[in-house]
């Protein structure tokens, strides 16, 4: 099935300019008359059963998917044809929890399929009512196409303490470029004041050796323990990260009521949540707003209302060549792709693509076209493809 949107007469420049200040504050006015206008056609490729992640095996035509409920599935996108992968952990299904991320390692790309490494994320149930976000470290076997497993499954990694409640796991994996250590977004688990204590991950992104390990160099190893693992804190349930053009990191994360934020990744970092935020408490309790003066990193760019992002990519593909550095956010809420315009350290939204459904993941494909997957029961995984 193939929908064309054909965006150079859906938004008006002007609409556009309005749309943007209204639902973005970043201190800066943009001029978009400059932004040129791209169509694209949407190609249904698949469905799946709430659909988490999706991930190009490096070097494959190989689209992976997780499933929420706990199923791992790799999809052709020659001939659409999909395999369900036996061997995925155990996971804690319900409320925000469940199957989350995989990743693979870039520099393993010319290497045959079976053999590869993968990364998973999952919701990893504790003991009494307790659950928390778990990494793990597997290889993917598969003697043909049709029959893959996971061995060797271990888990290298958990964020602590195991807490109750069903929310904001977050956990994203992403590689450094040089893949010499692994970034894990770890949410706060909607428990907001340990994201100020370094004694535990919640709230936080940890830097690991690709072993699981916390890595040297990090800013409050001194501190031992769990501090030793954290590269930034003070964030709240972080859905999105990648590295530009120059090597920085940026994360996008959702405010409660207003404030989504999306932040460049710096060592030390503390971005203030639960003390600061843009957005109020689901309450109607206030949250004082950032101040030049608190002490503490500031985002970017934040949202209100919100965006409610579900995935974020930074493209860095030639087909949407105008995109080129932009990041791409999935968005749940607004069912729409919103993309910023990255500048250095200055981020600016520039346009908003909107969908049929809640977007939940975003992926580049190998020739610079643009996967989306549908959020819930039935998500398609949709293609896009410049005109």
């Amino acid at each position: 099935m193939k929908q064309k949107t054909n965006l150079s007469f859906a938004l008006s420049l002007s609409a556009l300019a309005l749309a943007s200040c209204a639902q973005a504050e970043t201190g800066d006015s943009q001029d978009t008359a400059a932004d040129t206008p791209v169509s694209f056609t949407t190609t249904a490729m698949g469905e799946f059963e709430e659909p988490w992640a999706i991930e190009f095996i490096p070097g494959t035509a190989l689209l992976a998917v997780t499933e929420k409920e706990g199923t791992l599935k790799l999809m052709d996108i020659k001939t659409e044809a999909i395999w369900t992968v036996a061997g995925v952990p155990e996971v804690d299904y319900g409320g925000q929890g469940g199957f989350g991320d995989i990743a693979f390692l870039e520099s393993e790309a010319d290497a045959d399929l079976s053999g590869r490494t993968v990364y998973l994320s999952w919701a990893e149930a504790g003991e009494g009512d307790t659950r928390g976000a778990a990494v793990g470290k597997a290889t993917l076997m598969c003697p043909e196409i049709d029959a893959c497993a996971l061995e060797g499954l271990e888990v290298i990694w958990r964020q602590t303490p195991k807490v109750t409640g069903k929310g904001h796991y977050s956990h994203r994996i992403t590689f450094s470029p040089d893949e010499q250590h692994m970034f894990v977004t770890s949410g706060d688990r909607q428990k907001q004041t340990p994201a100020q204590d370094r004694s535990n991950t919640m709230g936080t992104i940890v830097r690991l050796n690709l072993d699981g390990t916390p890595a040297a160099g990090n800013p409050f190893a001194d501190e031992g323990g769990a501090a030793a693992e954290i590269w930034t804190y003070g964030n709240r349930n972080m859905l999105g990260i990648d590295w530009d053009t120059e090597g920085r990191l940026w994360e996008v994360e959702h405010g409660p009521a207003g404030g989504d934020e999306l932040n460049l990744v710096q060592k030390g970092a503390n971005y203030g949540w639960p003390t600061r935020s843009y957005g109020d408490n689901y309450n109607g309790d206030e949250i004082p707003d950032h101040t030049e003066d608190d002490g503490f990193t500031k985002p970017a760019i934040h949202w209100t209302p919100v965006i409610a992002p579900g995935d974020m990519i930074i493209y860095s593909g030639d087909m949407f060549a105008p995109w080129k550095g932009d990041a791409l956010i999935a968005g749940l809420k607004t069912q729409a792709i919103i993309r910023v315009s990255l500048d250095g350290e200055t981020a600016t939204e520039a346009a908003r693509y909107d969908f049929d459904n809640r977007l939940r993941s975003i992926e580049q494909g190998p020739d610079g076209s643009i996967y989306v997957a549908e959020d819930g029961p039935g998500g398609r995984v949709l293609r896009l493809t410049a005109e």
